[in-house]
């Protein structure tokens, strides 16, 4: 058994579940008999929000329920039968989700992606202010492709892969990438009886990937894809776990740092990893300038306030990376990511906090939170 204690600490979670672990039944800790899995599902990630996290749901599943309806005996393997089957099977996917979540007094939100949202930055951000408010909220998303309008050239290619740019999107700590398998072995356990799981990969080299399979009947993805989508929840400075969805209260166990699936090792540093990422890879949209006693703040790991800022330089909005710097001499000393736009940010400069909340509406408590700054 090898300890994971890192997991326990974790505070914000994707959770990726594959379609062929919703068309079955899903065992039940101590009732000795099988649940409806969205049923299951919802009580395990009920059971999580409980103990405080909050959870963002990449859920499969609209094709394999939509198909049936169209009269079809099998997933449709063209394009147009695709799309019709998402497009049948997506409102039934959230209804058993929103039906599955009431019974815990959880409401569920339907955020359907493509490639195009994210690539695009206003549409990126947009998307990211509307994941942090529903999980400020408390609400549940429920996230899948929209299969109905992606074609090759926008789709993300399968949920393991939406799962880690969901992940980049709510900034969460860990993915758990729910599948068919034990997790990864060291070969094919149906082929070679001498396979062996692997607990934990600290480096995702040429040399793991290789130990990956192919795709499953009912999805998209295999084993490929997971490692993948672990790679990029990497650069997010993010852990993945690759479980098994059919283990009674896997979600939970995970959480615990149980040994159960395949971990794949967040940066050593996840809080540098990320500032790296504000500081070198983004550009700024604008600067704001702060006086002393802002700048002292932020050098202790204060976010940044209001009150402290005295000029605002430049067109952004919330979620832009700026710059900030110094009013009395302009010199540049910190990036971070705004939570307001310059419009907004100018009207609220130099403001105490109850002033700057009278002059704009759902106005957050800083300019910048400490998460995402980084000193340079």
């Amino acid at each position: 058994m090898i300890a994971r204690p890192e997991l326990t600490g974790v505070s914000r979670v994707v959770i990726k579940i594959g379609s062929a672990l919703l068309a079955g039944t899903i065992p039940c800790r101590g009732s000795g008999g099988a649940s409806d899995p969205f049923a299951a599902f919802a009580a395990q990630i009920a059971g999580l929000r409980a103990r405080g996290l909050s959870v963002a749901l990449v859920s499969s599943g609209a094709i394999a329920l939509g198909f049936p309806s169209l009269g079809l005996g099998q997933r449709p393997k063209d394009l147009a039968g695709l799309q019709a089957s998402a497009a049948a099977g997506q409102s039934k996917l959230m209804w058993r989700w929103a039906e599955s979540f009431y019974a815990h007094g959880l409401e569920v939100a339907q955020i359907l992606l493509t490639h195009d949202d994210l690539r695009d930055r206003r549409r990126y951000l947009n998307a990211r202010q509307a994941f942090m408010r529903l999980l400020e909220c408390g609400v549940v998303p429920v996230v899948n492709e929209n299969d109905t309008v992606a074609v090759d050239e926008i789709k993300l290619g399968d949920n393991d892969t939406l799962a880690a740019q969901v992940c980049g999107l709510c900034d969460a700590q860990l993915i758990v990438l729910l599948t068919g398998a034990p997790g990864l072995y060291t070969a094919d356990p149906t082929l070679d009886p001498s396979a062996v799981r692997v607990p934990i990969v600290r480096v995702l080299d040429e040399h793991v990937r290789k130990l990956a399979g192919a795709a499953a009947a009912l999805g998209t993805g295999g084993m490929v894809t997971k490692l993948e989508a672990a790679a990029q929840a990497q650069t997010h400075g993010a852990a993945t776990v690759i479980a098994p969805g059919h283990l009674p209260d896997v979600l939970a166990r995970v959480l615990d740092g149980d040994d159960v699936g395949t971990l794949i090792c967040a940066p050593v540093d996840r809080e540098s990893a990320r500032k790296r990422w504000i500081g070198t890879a983004l550009r700024p949209k604008g600067t704001v300038f702060v006086d002393e006693g802002a700048e002292r703040a932020l050098k202790k790991n204060a976010s940044l306030l209001f009150a402290g800022v005295r000029e605002v330089e430049g067109t952004f909005v919330p979620g832009d990376p700026i710059q900030i710097a110094r009013a009395l001499d302009k010199a540049v000393f910190a990036r971070g990511l705004t939570r307001l736009s310059s419009q907004d940010a100018r009207a609220v400069a130099g403001k105490k906090s109850a002033q700057a909340h009278a002059l704009v509406n759902a106005l957050p408590d800083e300019l910048v939170h400490r998460d995402d700054l980084v000193l340079l």
